[in-house]
């Protein structure tokens, strides 16, 4: 019975974390809706609360804002908005910030997050997976001595944490493995093993 218990556990855990968290996401869209006059809210039109019109009008929004800010009118927009915003003190520090860190991991140039790495951490002799962030920069590159790259060692099962090293590039090993399977493998604890050529194979 014990076993018959764990193997019911695995198969309805999962499935009850992920409608767990999608009933989050849409919950959080759906106060979207709140932003709306009173008069144009879906209970005041349709007598009704309908669940997922404001993920809808969300995604719209999020879509027609990329679609507009795409070309040479809507960019100049954005380098309005972000002079006004730069001259406001504590705003300008949180929005940049910000900024900086989206612009580096969701930008189809930059290589933040693109390859996967073996290192020796917290110590020689163990190693664990990372994930090359980058170059260093600035007045840390006149402190090092030979060519080094930008690491961020994730935590797990929580890979949203983690530490940023900088460490020679000769001290790394790049994985022929995807950014997704690493992830998948750092989650799991190590107990969802990656196969032999993951990077290749889901191309």
């Amino acid at each position: 019975m014990k076993r018959y218990f764990i193997t019911g556990l695995l198969i309805w855990l999962p499935l009850g974390m992920t409608a767990w968290v999608l009933k989050f996401l849409i919950g959080t869209m759906d106060q979207s809706l709140l932003l709306l006059p009173e008069s144009l809210q879906p209970e005041h039109l349709l007598g009704m609360n309908i669940p997922g019109l404001g993920t809808v009008l969300t995604l719209l929004v999020v879509f027609i804002t990329g679609l507009l800010t795409a070309n040479i009118i809507g960019q100049k927009l954005v380098a309005f908005w972000e002079g006004v915003l730069w001259r406001i003190p504590v705003v300008k520090s949180i929005y940049w910030g910000i900024k900086q860190v989206s612009d580096t991991l969701f930008s189809s140039q930059g290589e933040a997050f693109r390859k996967a790495l073996l290192v020796q951490y917290p110590r020689k002799g163990a190693w664990t997976i990372a994930f090359m962030t980058g170059q260093p920069g600035g007045d840390v590159v006149n402190h090092l001595e030979g060519d080094f790259i930008s690491v961020y060692v994730p935590t797990t099962p929580n890979p949203t944490s983690g530490f940023f090293l900088m460490m020679p590039k000769n001290d790394v090993i790049e994985l022929d493995m995807s950014v997704d399977t690493a992830l998948k493998y750092i989650i799991s604890m190590g107990v969802v093993s990656p196969t032999n050529g993951n990077k290749d194979t889901e191309k």
